[in-house]
């Protein structure tokens, strides 16, 4: 388990996986104070939750990444877009604001995470910034792809290759999902295999093949209630012994 420095398993109290959750720093105002927050969509919380797992948020700072040796699985959440640099790409005029913070806090955490064999599930700009860190590029600017839908509304197909995790979980090898993006992923990274995609060929799921579950997806999974099994998958992951017996190794 991780945090253990001979191996032995680490006791969990409450005996449920521990789902690391990467957050955004963001001003905000609260009480009667307008500060930079650390803060999440109570959505990525409460589906983490519901699937029997325990959510703890992973600051976008320095350090975050030791945490990292403290929970059963990382949870990559949406948010602003990955700074092309990240990939050794000059900015699109389209490309939006960007936290170089959060990038390098977040690929840190990733990149830990991946060395411990955790299960690894990124969502939207999550997607994304797996596929930087494997060294995949992205597209800055895809247009078409915000929906002016609620994002409880499903409103275009996905396809998925038939062979892949993602379609396992799903039981199917078409899904209903929601857009909220204006960035996808481009080259994949080096590992990474293109599992789902939109009528328009642009990328929409990805996967680690070497991996037991280190899946990305560009919609916003978290708030479709009928996409719950993915975070359910995630959580039993974290819970079994494939990822255990990775890093025990």
């Amino acid at each position: 388990m991780p945090g253990t420095s001979n191996g032995a398993a680490r006791a969990r109290p409450t005996g449920r996986p521990v789902v690391g959750i990467t957050a955004a720093l963001e001003r905000s105002r609260y009480a009667v104070w307008e500060r930079d927050a650390v803060l999440i969509a109570r959505t990525y919380v409460d589906i983490v939750l519901d699937a029997g797992g325990v959510p703890v948020l992973l600051p976008p700072v320095v350090g975050s990444a030791h945490a990292v040796d403290r929970v059963d699985a990382v949870l990559l959440s949406g948010g602003r877009d990955v700074a092309p640099d990240r990939y050794g790409a000059a900015p699109h005029p389209a490309t939006g604001v960007t936290h170089p913070d959060r990038d390098g806090a977040e690929l840190a955490v990733l990149d830990r995470a991946l060395e411990l064999g955790l299960p690894v599930l990124g969502v939207c700009r999550g997607a994304q910034a797996l596929n930087v860190a494997r060294g995949g590029t992205l597209h800055q600017h895809v247009a078409g792809h915000r929906q002016s839908e609620p994002a409880t509304t499903p409103t275009h197909a996905v396809a998925l290759a038939p062979s892949s995790r993602l379609a396992q979980i799903a039981g199917a090898t078409e899904l209903v999902v929601n857009s909220f993006h204006h960035q996808a992923v481009d080259a994949p990274g080096a590992g990474l295999r293109v599992v789902g995609r939109a009528s328009d060929g642009g990328v929409e799921a990805i996967e680690d093949t070497a991996r037991p579950f280190v899946i990305g997806v560009q919609w916003h999974a978290e708030t479709l209630p009928a996409h719950a099994p993915l975070f359910a998958a995630l959580v039993a992951a974290a819970a079994g012994g494939e990822a255990r017996t990775l890093r025990a190794a």
